[in-house]
């Protein structure tokens, strides 16, 4: 299951994707998580110190390994230099499965030992001194779009992800890889704009998206994000001292979490898990080819030097049933 969590900076999201994953883990649910926020604190929500969340080997910084180990033997991709963030896997492609290593999770993931279980975790790196005036920080997060097309996942196991603040997840086709995305959402006009904009953008690609409230104060606040959102309000999050302890610093035991914060996490976990019976992998297939021509004909063609709508394997559809099949061996699947 891949797990989205989206929102206005400042809205919490990181907070809340961590309390997820802290929720997953102490229910032996296997997650991953991934930081692909511009402001990487993800780490650090974990429970890691500032320097050991610094330390973590960034997945920018390791892009070319990534693209050799996902090409694979796959005939259309002539050589890594010419895989973009939206390359979709064919025949001879290697898929990523969270139950199996593989040298990209040896090379950028780093567990993190959590009270009641572990997670593993993977960042895409900050943005850089290097990069300032000559790069976009979605040069960052190609590597975890990459990553997420070429990923077979089942039901019971998870990836969390920390996504870009604000309507800046609509820069690539990414907002499209979850099945489901949790917008998070503060009490404020401000807090429900980005809502509005994400709203209108998951429907037109048919992408599940549910709001979390977050500091929402009393019945007055809770009001308002139900006469803004209707329905799509899920879950409500108010002022919690666990939350504000770990902001300082202090950790204190999950289970000391207060108790309508753990129903609303597991109200979180049952609609994100309930959702895997609407995945439609054909149609998965379908978007990540449709944002791989899109940035093939903007930009792709023109910066590798090649045609890169002749990477699209036509008979090829991603689907749970090729776990466990090395990638060397696929072949084109239908749903």
């Amino acid at each position: 299951m891949k797990i989205g969590f989206v929102g206005k900076g400042g809205s919490g999201k990181t907070t809340l994707s961590s309390l997820f994953v802290r929720h997953l883990a102490a229910r032996g649910v296997p997650v991953t998580a991934v930081d692909a926020d511009i402001n990487q604190h993800l780490g650090v929500a974990l429970g890691l110190d500032e320097e050991e969340a610094a330390g973590l080997t960034p997945m920018g910084g390791s892009l070319p390994l990534i693209k050799e180990y996902l090409r694979g033997d796959n005939p259309r991709i002539t050589s890594p230099e010419v895989m973009i963030k939206t390359t979709p896997p064919g025949e001879g492609s290697r898929l990523i499965r969270l139950s199996e290593s593989n040298p990209v999770f040896d090379a950028c993931a780093h567990t993190v030992p959590l009270e009641d279980g572990q997670a593993r975790l993977l960042v895409t790196g900050p943005f850089t001194e290097a990069d300032l005036g000559v790069a976009c920080y979605h040069s960052k997060t190609g590597a975890v779009e990459l990553l997420l097309n070429h990923l077979v996942d089942g039901r019971h196991e998870y990836v969390v992800v920390d996504m870009t603040a604000g309507s800046d997840s609509f820069a690539s086709g990414m907002f499209t890889r979850f099945d489901m995305t949790f917008l998070v959402a503060e009490p404020t006009r401000k807090g429900v704009s980005v809502y509005r904009q994400y709203r209108d953008y998951a429907r037109d690609f048919g992408v599940p998206l549910r709001v979390v409230g977050n500091k929402v104060q009393d019945e007055e606040d809770l009001a308002f994000l139900r006469s803004e959102v209707g329905e799509d309000l899920l879950v409500a999050f108010g002022h919690s001292d666990w939350v504000r302890a770990l902001e300082r610093g202090v950790a204190r035991p999950f289970a000391a979490l207060h108790e309508e914060d753990r129903q609303a996490l597991r109200t979180l976990h049952d609609t994100a898990d309930a959702a895997h019976a609407r995945r439609d992998w054909e149609r998965y297939t379908q978007q990540m080819v449709h944002f791989h021509l899109k940035n093939a004909a903007s930009w792709g063609n023109d910066k590798t030097g090649a045609d890169l709508a002749a990477q699209v394997d036509s008979g090829f559809v991603l689907h749970e049933a090729l776990a466990g099949r090395a990638g060397a061996e696929l072949s084109p699947q239908s749903a």
